[in-house]
């Protein structure tokens, strides 16, 4: 099957994209690497008027750095980051993560805007930038917004993206020297959805413990405290208990990936 007939514009600025999204209303579309829309486009899955190609917008492939945080710009690709041509926030944890997306063909062409404004439960990004506490940046002819990622996932394949708005950058605090990171995530095999992520990042001199239950069919569960270092790991299991909605196996599953990720930070 292939897409419906559609009208293409390549946006050459922020102001540019906005506009024509707001012209263009329900039927138009922002597109970024395509690696999600495109398939659904042609399984008519979603068929817009118009697509509104936001790569060539020299905006979205910025990056500002400060003492605090990396800003990286949402048409930055996973390839970019996964050969370092994108500075880190601190113990390779963003080439790590971007490197286990999918096949390099689609990191090659997929962003860490589209990934994440598409809000796939199993996305990589989406369960690595809860944990890393990210926020996101969005522009729209209104305006622009700043968002805690917790208040810009909504559930699965649902964000706070509002008409016409589009992620303009994604903004992730940097690590302390002694911060820990663990990130597991459960496949069949490599380039394959996730079945169940588990994320913890533990940043003592920064007061962060934060521990992520991802691809669980919603929004990531987050976790959070200062307690003992298994502590998230004793609250993942109640929850994963008390969630209706996975079975016995998927409870087991998302279990485990949130104790191996434990088990990458305990010395």
């Amino acid at each position: 099957m292939k897409a419906t007939s559609l009208d293409y514009a390549r946006a050459g600025s922020l102001a540019e994209a906005a506009a024509l999204l707001a012209e263009g209303g329900d039927g138009a579309r922002p597109l970024s690497g395509g690696q999600s829309l495109g398939p659904m486009l042609n399984l008519r899955l979603a068929s817009p008027r118009l697509l509104v190609d936001l790569r060539h917008i020299p905006e979205l492939r910025g990056i500002e750095e400060t003492a605090e945080a990396l800003t990286i710009g949402a048409a930055i690709t996973h390839a970019a980051i996964e050969d370092r041509r994108v500075p880190d926030i601190g113990h390779d944890v963003l080439p790590r993560v971007a490197g286990g997306i999918a096949y390099r063909a689609v990191r090659n062409r997929g962003t860490i805007g589209g990934g994440l404004a598409h809000a796939d439960p199993a996305a990589d990004w989406v369960s690595a930038l809860t944990a890393l506490d990210a926020t996101v940046l969005t522009y729209a002819a209104a305006g622009t917004r700043a968002m805690p990622i917790g208040a810009f996932i909504l559930g699965a394949f649902h964000t706070s993206l509002l008409p016409g708005e589009f992620i303009q950058a994604i903004r992730i605090p940097r690590l302390s020297p002694a911060a820990r990171w663990g990130w597991y995530k459960v496949c069949r095999k490599p380039g394959e959805f996730a079945a169940s992520i588990g994320a913890i990042l533990h940043d003592p001199p920064r007061g962060v413990y934060r521990a992520v239950m991802g691809a669980t069919g919603g929004r990531p569960v987050l976790l959070t405290g200062g307690g003992p270092l298994d502590a998230p790991l004793d609250a993942g299991k109640a929850l994963a208990a008390e969630a209706s909605e996975l079975d016995a196996i998927d409870r087991h599953i998302h279990t485990v990936a949130l104790k191996r990720a434990l088990a990458m930070i305990q010395p």
